[in-house]
């Protein structure tokens, strides 16, 4: 019997969905909750519940925690100790993960892979922030820290864009992420990938009701079937950060497709409610594939 480990949200769809798959192809489940692991560096021990996660024949990591913040990194580096010094082949890479978690890593890795992106400006100076939103006309200020557009917030000019910005720092962002606010058709596509090798493309289609498209602000999944081009661009912007599952945030414009960021964990509901794809059953026949 191999020993799968999923590290996930105990109660959340896609950690129990995937280690609901993991049980009926091995017979063995373990969902993990990072905030009970302890590590022991001494004796080499990553313990939860009684299991010790260095004896594991593989972990997959699903979500590190139920919302993005910077003490996740932490949470990833106990796993990068358990995949390089125990051993354990770890799906997706800790190191590749950490990569995608903080908004501006991920950019920075995009941007100098020569993707194309929407304008973006990265700055801590009120004015300099002003001056990117005049320039662009309507932008979104995006927490470094943040899944499914939380802490989002659309500044356009105005007599109150000063206040606005001090506002939006004292949130708990004084490195602001403003990026321009592109025309789209109203969705975005998640280009998602196993292995490296394209699976199938869901789009993210606004209600009307939002500036977003996620299904938080009342959005919904489509299939769809996106051009060469769509697929290749993603394809080549999931390369560069060696992830095992992965979605592709696309968004179609004027001037040709443009990348908004490569996931962390991938999309397993898009995947199901619009392609009818059973990502988690696929996963772990991928992983099963690659481990002793």
């Amino acid at each position: 019997m191999k020993k799968i480990a999923v590290v996930g949200i105990p109660g959340g769809w896609s950690s129990e969905k995937l280690a609901d798959a993991v049980e009926a192809k091995t017979g063995f489940r373990l969902l993990v909750d990072m905030e009970r692991v302890r590590l022991d560096l001494d004796s080499c021990r990553a313990l939860y519940q009684g299991h010790d996660l260095g004896e594991m024949d593989a972990i997959i990591i699903k979500k590190i925690a139920p919302s993005y913040t910077p003490s996740v990194l932490d949470r990833l580096e106990i796993l990068r100790f358990v995949e390089q010094r125990c051993g354990v082949p770890v799906f997706s890479k800790a190191s590749s993960i950490m990569k995608l978690i903080d908004r501006l890593s991920c950019t920075v890795g995009l941007r100098n892979g020569g993707m194309p992106m929407p304008p973006t400006v990265i700055t801590e100076d009120t004015d300099a922030a002003m001056e990117a939103v005049e320039e662009y006309g309507r932008a979104v200020f995006k927490p470094l820290f943040s899944t499914k557009a939380r802490g989002m917030t659309v500044l356009e000019p105005c007599d109150e864009l000063r206040e606005n910005i001090e506002d939006y720092k004292a949130q708990g962002n004084p490195v602001m992420y403003i990026q321009q606010m592109v025309r789209h058709p109203g969705l975005d596509l998640g280009v998602t990938f196993l292995g490296g090798e394209y699976l199938a493309t869901y789009a993210r289609q606004g209600s009307g009701d939002s500036w977003n498209t996620t299904t938080r602000a009342g959005g919904k999944y489509v299939a769809q079937e996106p051009s060469k081009e769509i697929v290749d661009l993603a394809r080549a912007a999931q390369d560069l950060f060696d992830m095992a599952f992965t979605c592709v945030d696309v968004v179609e414009t004027p001037d040709g497709p443009k990348i908004y960021e490569v996931s962390a964990f991938g999309g397993f509901r898009g995947l199901l409610e619009a392609n009818r794809i059973d990502a988690a059953a696929r996963y772990v026949d991928f992983v099963l594939e690659r481990i002793p």
